[in-house]
């Protein structure tokens, strides 16, 4: 447990001097709240958005941003980094195990991801008066089930690729489409319905129609629970049966 600590410590003060991490997890859905709630009448109910306010499916938007943005670009890149610099193998003939090392990063990058949401929903309230999250059980369920799914996501990137470069590629080609068809970059009700459908089986687009729906006062839908719940069950396993400590490890 001390060496669990430690390294959590670690992990913290490296993950706060990425400054380009810190500005995409805490500052960029923040500044999408301000720059889109500051548009007169976007405070409002939208038709366009199923009757949600324009304000809070920004906000929306800002989770799934941190959620992609830490287990499909993070997770892939920094483990196997680890992994190609020999840290994790060198790890391996000390007393701390370097799983020990894994989940710490992991630990550090979830709280990362509360505390970015956290941050996103209390000035959405009290900068914009916002209602919170009419559902907040099933909204904090809803993330905490989405991180799992994106980081188990985001470790069998890591322990499929060869090399780090290969597992920022693949971290990459995840990302585009996962945001495109979860809903980021424009909403699901614009969508065709095959594609909102196809959206829809994405770890990510069932985050954010979760998100949606219980920021709304909806309970989730079971089909998005399930969705999340799968991809963390099967890539969580994929990923530890594959993973190796080392890049010279079969």
């Amino acid at each position: 447990m001390e060496g669990f600590a430690k390294f959590a410590y670690v992990e913290t003060k490296l993950f706060l001097r990425e400054k380009v991490a810190a500005i995409a997890v805490f500052g960029l859905p923040i500044a999408l709240v301000i720059g889109f709630g500051l548009i007169p009448g976007f405070g409002k109910p939208q038709k366009g958005l199923s009757g949600q306010i324009g304000t809070e499916f920004i906000a929306s938007i800002g989770v799934a941003i941190v959620l992609a943005t830490l287990g499909l670009n993070g997770v892939p890149m920094v483990i196997s980094q680890y992994r190609e610099r020999g840290i994790l193998r060198r790890l391996g003939v000390t007393p701390v195990r370097p799983l020990t090392l894994l989940l710490a990063k992991l630990v550090v990058w979830a709280a990362a991801a509360v505390a970015s949401v956290i941050f996103l929903v209390v000035v959405t309230r009290f900068a914009f008066h916002v209602p919170l999250p009419r559902r907040l059980g099933w909204f904090t369920a809803s993330f905490l089930l989405a991180i799992a799914a994106l980081f188990a996501l985001g470790m069998l990137a890591a322990a499929a690729a060869p090399t780090s470069r290969t597992a920022i590629g693949i971290g990459w080609l995840l990302f585009f489409p996962s945001m495109l068809l979860g809903g980021v970059y424009f909403p699901t009700e614009e969508m065709s319905p095959g594609m909102r459908r196809a959206g829809e089986f994405t770890p990510l687009g069932s985050a954010l129609h979760a998100v949606r729906d219980t920021w709304m006062g909806l309970n989730p839908s079971p089909l998005y629970l399930g969705i999340m719940a799968g991809y963390a069950i099967v890539a969580g396993a994929l990923a530890a049966r594959f993973f190796r400590w080392d890049t010279g490890a079969a």
